[in-house]
């Protein structure tokens, strides 16, 4: 067989390696299913506010609201709407942004866009359960597609993306026709991986199997048919072993080694993001923890192997190390938090919600332009250049477009993926917890109205706040007649002592790194208060690097920034961002010892209706001293790492005046050094 290679985000691939490498799965009984520690929220509960609305509607504007009719492939005769046009994955990955948006909004535009796929899509399904676009084989030969010729089929990835769509339109509507076309689909799937395994066409759809065993589960918990558990095993089996791979170590030793065709595939940044919830997901299956224990080394070697300061992995396509000069794709972050987003509700644990904001409030917002409509495939983490060039990227493309600021630059997948982030992110600010109460793992300015109480009464909880730019979150409670219920609130492992005020009133402190619950009997306009003090830290990153946090974001030295618009004759209209001051600067060392006795924090604006990701809006700044050092340049655009000693310190010429620099959230950088040299 001749092998053809391809490298990109999601484009067909041959299927390398070997199936089946699952050590140790068996097929479970339906008594190990294990319910997650929280349940989603129908869609449309949560309905943002605040800077977080601001953005969603920038997003409805934008590119979000518009997609379908600016980007041909969704546009054109598409394969979701009965064409002969794009069947692949953009169309779903857009509509699985697009739709929680025109929900969470309540857009009727935007609602009518994206049901003229969804309806396409349910009354298209197939007599024996399969459903998508028409395939070549129907359009050209007019076969019937069933188990026993399931090849006529074409391949199970993009459906994966489909099926989330699907399951989002009924947490919003709860209709039944998804329930109905998902059980068939899924017995027509038990049948056809005898004869077209998950691997079958493509690595895409094995390399991110959990996204199908997801669905499966997520159905098994809506109707308790036994087969849809047989089934998430068979996928899993079939699928890349990211449970295995996470747990054993061999796989990360694996991908700091070569940057080669090699098993490309095992070590590209957005199939590592989805496969981050396999564990969890196996887990929720079987009940076995040592799926979580796999989990918890995985995600540990992952970000101390490949981990950036501003809380996302490298991946450029692949996995690349910890050196601040790395980049990262956009598609890996929004798969990333989405993981994160599903192992919180299945495991409860804090440190992944806590990963979740880091890499919300500050790898995502920087990667899009003001208005949304333009994107970098790879953003850098010491990003002192955006503009055409090979950088230092595992996979520099000849175009030399990876870096730039436009619709299509790169590969045109996070064009059609980027939607999911915050559209996602809002949906799982709260959670239903188990005794019928609420529990906010997330925080930003929305409300949300649930059914609560032993005898469902309906609760509106306005949360008032401009978190993460503020310690205070207020919690605002209306409700027709007294009751009881538990509220369940995230302490976040970076604060030390949060303290919770109940109308007013001191109500009790907490140590970082759990989620409390208040259970009493709640009234109308209770107020109930949560203060998060948030101090400035450092932490160490790559090449003995510093970077300054304070609470979930990440700080990073404020630029003045010169854009130049220009267009290239593939990918069309792009920006460059060049640094317009000075930026060669290290922190002092008894400063990264002691940053709260020499870096002060203030207040630059309020968060009001005008809010962007952007210099011009920044809330809140950081001052600290800092030295310039001299022989720090930018060479191709990069600006690489000044070495240091074992100890940490840069032994380079370094000025002997002492200067004050200005830090800002790294989420409205677009040039930046976050990760800084240590000086004497």
């Amino acid at each position: 067989m001749k092998i053809k290679w391809m490298v990109c985000c999601a484009l067909p691939v041959v299927f390398m390696l070997p199936l089946g490498a699952q050590a140790g799965i068996k097929q479970v009984s339906p008594g190990a299913y294990t319910p997650p520690a929280y349940e989603a929220l129908p869609l449309g509960s949560v309905k943002p506010t605040g800077w977080l609305k601001r953005q969603l509607q920038i997003m409805r504007d934008g590119a979000t609201g518009h997609l379908d009719e600016t980007y041909a492939k969704v546009k054109n005769d598409n394969g979701w709407l009965g064409g002969r046009g794009d069947g692949w994955e953009e169309t779903p990955y857009w509509l699985d942004g697009a739709l929680p948006l025109a929900y969470l909004l309540d857009d009727k535009i935007l609602k009518e866009k994206v049901l003229r796929y969804v309806n396409w899509t349910i009354e298209h399904q197939r007599p024996s359960g399969y459903f998508g676009p028409l395939t070549r084989m129907e359009l050209d030969s007019n076969v019937t597609i069933d188990p026993q010729h399931a090849t006529y089929g074409e391949d199970w990835w993009p459906k994966m993306v489909m099926l989330k769509v699907l399951q989002q339109y009924y947490s919003a509507t709860g209709d039944e026709k998804v329930i109905k076309l998902m059980s068939r689909y899924f017995r027509y799937q038990t049948e056809a991986l005898k004869v077209a395994p998950i691997g079958k066409w493509t690595e895409w759809a094995a390399s991110r199997g959990a996204e199908n065993v997801m669905m499966a589960q997520w159905l098994y918990g809506i109707t308790k048919e036994d087969y849809l558990l047989e089934l998430a095993s068979l996928i899993e089996q079939q699928a890349f072993p990211w449970t295995t791979w996470f747990g054993n170590r061999d796989w990360v030793i694996s991908t700091t080694t070569y940057r080669n065709n090699y098993q490309w595939m095992n070590r590209h940044a957005v199939n590592v993001a989805m496969g981050l919830k396999a564990p969890a997901v196996n887990y929720q299956r079987t009940g076995n923890k040592q799926y979580l224990q796999n989990l918890h080394t995985g995600w540990k070697d992952l970000m101390t192997i490949h981990g950036l300061p501003m809380g996302i992995f490298s991946g450029d396509e692949d996995l690349n190390g910890n050196d601040p000069t790395q980049g990262v794709e956009l598609c890996a972050i929004v798969e990333a938090m989405y993981s994160l987003e599903q192992i919180s509700a299945i495991t409860g644990d804090v440190a992944y919600m806590d990963a979740l904001e880091k890499m919300a409030f500050n790898a995502l917002p920087t990667q899009t332009t003001d208005d949304y409509n333009a994107r970098q495939y790879f953003q850098v983490a010491n990003q002192l250049q955006i503009s055409k060039g090979v950088f230092n990227f595992s996979l520099p493309f000849d175009r030399e477009m990876c870096n730039v600021l436009g619709p299509r630059a790169g590969y045109t997948c996070c064009l059609a993926n980027m939607h999911q982030g915050w559209t996602k992110f809002a949906t799982h600010l709260w959670y239903q917890s188990p005794d019928n109460g609420l529990a906010a793992l997330a925080y930003g300015p929305n409300t949300v109205t649930a059914k609560v109480g032993k005898k469902q009464q309906e609760v509106t909880i306005r949360e008032i706040t401009d978190y993460p730019f503020n310690e205070t979150i207020r919690f605002e409670i209306a409700l027709k007649k007294e009751t009881t219920f538990p509220l369940q609130l995230r302490i976040p492992q970076w604060c030390e002592a949060a303290v919770i005020l109940l109308n007013g009133q001191p109500y009790s402190q907490e140590k970082g790194g759990q989620v409390i619950t208040i259970k009493r009997e709640w009234k109308n306009k209770d107020v109930l208060t949560l203060q998060l003090p948030m101090k400035i830290a450092t932490g160490t990153w790559g090449r003995n690097s510093s970077a300054v946090e304070r609470g979930p974001l990440v700080y990073a030295l404020k630029i003045q920034e010169r854009w130049e618009k220009a267009i290239d004759t593939v990918e069309g209209e792009y920006f460059s961002v060049y640094p317009e001051s000075n930026w060669n600067y290290g922190l002092r060392r008894v400063d990264v010892r002691h940053p709260a006795d020499s870096m002060k924090v203030s207040m630059q604006r309020p968060v009001d209706d005008s809010f962007v990701w952007n210099l011009q809006h920044v809330p809140i700044e950081i001052t600290a001293p800092a030295k310039k050092i001299p022989s720090w340049k930018v060479l191709n655009g990069v600006a690489y790492q000044p070495p240091t000693d074992r100890e940490g310190i840069y032994k380079g010429k370094v000025d002997t005046v002492v200067q004050r620099i200005t830090l800002v959230p790294y989420g409205f950088t677009k040039v930046r050094v976050v990760a800084f040299p240590v000086v004497p």
